[in-house]
């Protein structure tokens, strides 16, 4: 058995792999990059290796730091976690040459799965059903557009390289294929180094099931079920769940064995999942699911196959790696119950999902019997603009599927952070929409649906009123009772905005001069009223930088008449793009940026002025 492991990667998953690793008497060595000094997991782990910069690109995706750090440090394996350098055959191949253990597949298999349009041919010959769709080499823009027309508007163009949602764009007519093409090669490229593309059919209902499957190296693959990730917004899974819905005996078995034939076809060693797209217009049915592609990794949402099956598949992928055969048979494997997860991301999902980053003032997760969390980050500690938004997973596990939501949901209401946003009230709603309710979800679901999800909500009513009494003194609470009708109300700042506050009850004996209201997953700020006080005027047309970032595009120049909505210019922070917009018609009178350059949170960036009619 592996007696020391160092783990290549950051935040929740490496504290998850801690945990595992320490349970098994594992000494753990974490590496860190200057962002992550005060990382919950340098803090977790036996031994912590400084390996660069705060950019990922310097730090956590340089391959020669790692080794070296595991060498200085006397670690004998390495871990990758997923992310990062997880699925890089190059970097698994380097691990293997200097020594170490490589706590994953083959790196052959990971070349095998890592392009998704030989991979796709490799299952089709290993008998494993695939999305009519183009994987061809020629590359040029018109004969990519052309096979888009063979194969049928909508199609998905999505990058041979790709992973997470990044390098994926449906075009729903012929007009719109070139941009988004030029848009996903220009992705495809700064994430992956390669600009190659596949074009696929895309399905009308399409449902995101995909299958957990554990090899060894004495010719052992078994699978541990199935999960549905259909709930995703923008191609990123927002809440998964084991088993999916909807899916009968059968049916899972044809699956299950598809997913057990292509990690065969790749000689898998490991825990890997097999993802496949399915078409929900009719129900779950064995010829309407389809192979997309193979993670070679643990996954994200490996929790809820943990959960419903009882395994371990960290302490699994540690023991297969020291060259122990698979802990159980296939018969020995069943589904136990129900489990979901949520990812809780720092973000602000009314102002279209932007990341937020800064201190974690409070931090609380909520508890309850059959919850679980894995967390990243602490109270006190920061969410940094260098790294993905993920700061925990909620999972919740149950007897059934309404038992296992209604957890999740409870667990959610009970979450309070401060001052950074969370998606936490947009998950709630999530949990609540009669579609998935129902077991009826989509990968479309939230394009349909989410902007009613993301809505900002406001506090209670009663919660406003306790909050405000908890700052207005003893000796002026007797002018707020029933017999001083005029004064029932009175103006306070919520999160910088105005609102008049019913008055009702005792003051305090020391008055708070601000105050925290945590309530259905959301957190506000209640401060006083002042003259003057309150957010900038609504109509205000100044384009702030929303974080740091890169400028990768800008679409305008000073004194174009723009629409509201149209684009403006596209900033690249936090591994993804955001487009920032017109907020009304007018004219850009004032411009500040340029395609390339690096700006800082609140950076002036553009002005836009209404035009006013003679």
């Amino acid at each position: 058995m592996i007696k020391s492991l160092l783990i290549a990667n950051r935040g929740e998953i490496a504290c998850r792999i801690i945990r595992t690793a320490r349970a098994m008497g594992i000494r753990t060595v974490a590496v860190y990059s200057d962002a992550d000094a005060q990382a919950l997991h340098v803090r977790s782990a036996d031994e912590a290796e400084h390996i660069g910069p705060s950019p990922a690109r310097e730090s956590y995706l340089v391959g020669e730091k790692i080794i070296a750090a595991a060498k200085a440090t006397g670690a004998e394996a390495i871990h990758p976690g997923y992310g990062f350098l997880s699925e890089n055959a190059e970097f698994a191949q380097s691990v293997i040459d200097a020594g170490l253990v490589w706590v994953g597949p083959k790196p052959s298999s990971i070349t095998a799965m890592g392009l998704k349009d030989a991979a796709k041919k490799l299952m089709a010959d290993a008998g494993v059903p695939v999305t009519p769709g183009y994987l061809g080499e020629n590359q040029d823009p018109s004969h990519l557009a052309s096979e888009a027309g063979k194969i049928g508007y909508p199609v998905l163009i999505k990058a041979v390289a790709g992973g997470g949602g990044k390098g994926m764009r449906l075009v729903e007519a012929p007009a719109d294929f070139a941009d988004a093409l030029a848009s996903c090669q220009r992705e495809a490229s700064a994430s992956f180094g390669n600009a190659h593309v596949l074009i696929e059919k895309y399905i009308q209902r399409p449902r995101h099931i995909e299958v957990q499957v554990f090899g060894d190296a004495h010719g052992n693959v078994v699978h541990l079920f199935e999960r549905d990730c259909s709930l995703q917004r923008r191609h990123q899974k927002v809440i998964e769940e084991a088993p999916a819905p909807g899916m009968d005996a059968a049916t899972r078995e044809e699956l299950c064995c598809a997913a057990i034939r292509a990690a065969k076809a790749v000689d898998y060693q490991g825990a890997g999942t097999i993802e496949f797209i399915a078409d929900g217009s009719e129900g779950l049915r064995a010829d309407r699911i389809w192979f997309m592609e193979m993670n070679t990794r643990l996954q994200v949402e490996h929790p809820v196959t943990e959960e419903i099956t009882g395994v371990d598949l960290v302490e699994w992928q540690l023991r297969v790696a020291s060259g122990e055969a698979i802990p159980l048979r296939q018969d020995q494997l069943s589904i136990n119950g129900w489990a979901m997860e949520a990812r809780l991301y720092a973000e602000d999902p009314a102002k279209g999902f932007l990341p937020s980053i800064g201190p974690l003032d409070l931090f609380q997760l909520g508890e309850a019997p059959g919850g679980r969390i894995d967390t990243g980050v602490y109270e006190g500690g920061e969410v940094s603009p260098f790294y993905d938004p993920m700061i925990a997973k909620l999972i919740a596990h149950g007897e059934s599927r309404d038992e296992a939501r209604e957890t999740l949901s409870d667990m959610l209401h009970d979450t309070a952070i401060w001052p950074v946003r969370t998606n936490a009230a947009f998950l709630i709603a999530a949990l609540a929409h009669p579609e998935f309710a129902a077991g009826e979800v989509d990968t479309g679901l939230i394009g349909r649906d989410g902007e009613a999800m993301a809505a900002d909500p406001a506090p209670s009513a009663e919660a406003l009123t306790d909050a405000a009494m908890a700052m207005v003194p003893v000796s002026l609470a007797s002018g707020f009772r029933l017999n001083a009708p005029e004064c029932r109300t009175a103006p306070f700042l919520l999160d910088g905005v105005r609102v008049d506050v019913a008055l009702a009850g005792e003051g305090a004996d020391e008055p708070s001069t601000d105050m925290l209201i945590a309530e259905s997953g959301m957190v506000w700020q209640l401060s006083p009223w002042r003259v003057g006080g309150g957010a900038a005027a609504a109509g205000s047309g100044t384009i702030l930088s929303p974080m740091p970032g890169k400028i990768i595009a800008v679409e305008v120049r000073k004194g174009d008449l723009v629409t509201k909505g149209q684009k403006l210019l596209t900033l690249e922070a936090m591994k993804m793009e955001h487009t920032l917009t017109a907020p009304f018609d007018g004219v850009v009178a004032e411009l500040n940026a340029e395609a390339g350059a690096q700006v800082q949170v609140e950076a002036l960036l553009a002005k836009i002025e209404a035009v006013v009619a003679e």
